[in-house]
């Protein structure tokens, strides 16, 4: 084994101890895989750590381009490459975070497609009403009105653990990105799916995860993110629904009623308001679609 595969299997346990997510982990292992393979001669060794200068990982990138990747992607993988040497750096295996010398891909500007409140709603009704025999309808249920009420990301959801909840408050306490923590509240409608899913929550013996996969261990993002295709798809008709587009939609939702962005910003656990102020051009863009439609004028 080279010394660059080692210490990208390193650097991955470390995610892992981390608690980072399982999704994160996945990604960052298949892009470091990528690189090495690109720098991994056929019946050779790849590189020296020191020896990926600038040079090489602007071959890299035009590699990528030449491939054709979008560059949405590309962004991913260069924010791999630049975590993975700022860990080379904390084990004195490199002195410069050569990553951070080459320019990223810009990634277009595009407006999340965000679901109206009615359709929202409506899915949720016609998963609650049992349109789809499943094994675990109460679970899958609790699910999607956290996801919705909450505006929690995926990982967050299936990191929740029993001591997380309030149920006399409603209220829950979120691990979000950078292990930042922050209290999210909640409504009837997710305390009543919530209520009716833990009467019937199998475990296993001193598990504290809220939610649990058919084996009653702690549900993985994959398993949540496989429940969420399933009924967008069979349910709502839509397989382009995934888990973050109930995330945009509860934004969306607040901002269009009157919310303080500032307040969103908090709910959502986003570090910048510029992350936050996104959703104000979605709610400009539908006031727009209002007005065209609407207005005599327009």
């Amino acid at each position: 084994m080279s010394e660059l595969e080692r210490q990208i299997g390193l650097f991955l346990e470390e995610l892992k101890r981390e608690n980072v997510s399982g999704h994160t982990v996945r990604c960052y292992a298949s892009d470091l895989g990528q690189f090495l393979e690109y720098f991994s001669p056929p019946g050779g060794e790849p590189p020296g750590i020191r020896e990926l200068d600038r040079l090489a990982l602007r071959e890299w990138l035009g590699e990528l381009y030449r491939r054709k990747l979008k560059a949405v992607s590309m962004r991913r993988k260069v924010a791999a490459l630049r975590s993975f040497f700022r860990f080379l750096i904390r084990q004195d295996l490199a002195d410069v975070n050569v990553a951070r010398l080459i320019r990223t891909p810009k990634a277009p500007k595009l407006l999340p497609r965000v679901m109206t409140a009615e359709q929202a709603n409506t899915l949720l009704d016609q998963i609650a009403a049992g349109k789809l025999e499943r094994p675990h309808p109460a679970r899958d249920l609790a699910i999607f009105e956290l996801l919705y009420g909450c505006g929690l990301r995926i990982s967050e959801l299936v990191g929740l653990n029993l001591a997380d909840l309030d149920l006399a408050g409603w209220w829950l306490l979120v691990r979000g990105k950078g292990k930042k923590e922050r209290q999210v509240p909640y409504g009837s409608k997710a305390a009543g799916a919530l209520e009716r899913y833990l009467s019937v929550r199998p475990a296993q013996p001193e598990q504290t995860a809220v939610f649990l996969n058919h084996r009653g261990w702690r549900l993985s993002d994959r398993g949540a993110r496989g429940i969420v295709k399933l009924y967008a798809t069979l349910v709502g008709g839509d397989p382009s629904l995934h888990p973050h587009s109930f995330r945009h939609a509860f934004a969306t939702h607040l901002l269009s009623d009157g919310a303080d962005l500032r307040a969103i910003q908090e709910l959502l656990g986003h570090a910048r308001l510029s992350t936050t102020q996104k959703y104000t051009q979605v709610s400009l863009t539908d006031l727009m679609g209002v007005y065209d439609k609407a207005h005599p004028k327009a």
